[in-house]
């Protein structure tokens, strides 16, 4: 009961967090704001979504006799897991990075220094 109300929980996060980097991709002023918001959105809420899955199949097993077809599972959402956390950020980042490239220049306010520009300067030719 305690496991799947805390699977139930991690879930209702993660949608929480889709519905915000759904928000961010509409709201947000340029590229580099959107590519963010959709990056660490869609990281943590995929996270706490299959988190909150294989917290609720791990709930399912009962004894390791007949719980292993469950417990194979469990260890696939982990895979899971582990392949996002390592691939979503690399490849948000790689995304604003050929941005950059391209040519794509951040919205800056006026009076305010283009740090981007001073860090990566070296790279736009």
């Amino acid at each position: 009961m305690i496991l799947t109300i805390a699977s139930i929980a991690l879930i209702v996060a993660g949608l929480v967090f889709f519905l915000g980097a759904a928000v961010g991709l509409t709201r947000f002023p340029d590229f580099y704001c959107r590519t963010h918001a959709a990056g660490k959105g869609d990281t943590l809420s995929s996270l706490l979504v299959i988190s909150g899955f294989a917290l609720y199949q791990l709930g399912e097993v009962h004894d390791l006799s007949h719980g292993w077809p469950v417990l194979l599972v469990f260890l696939k959402l982990l895979a899971v897991i582990f392949f996002i956390s390592l691939t979503s950020p690399t490849s948000t980042s790689t995304l604003a990075d050929a941005g950059w490239e391209d040519g794509i220049d951040p919205t800056i306010e006026p009076g305010r220094e283009n740090h981007l520009q001073e860090d990566c300067g070296k790279r736009r030719s």
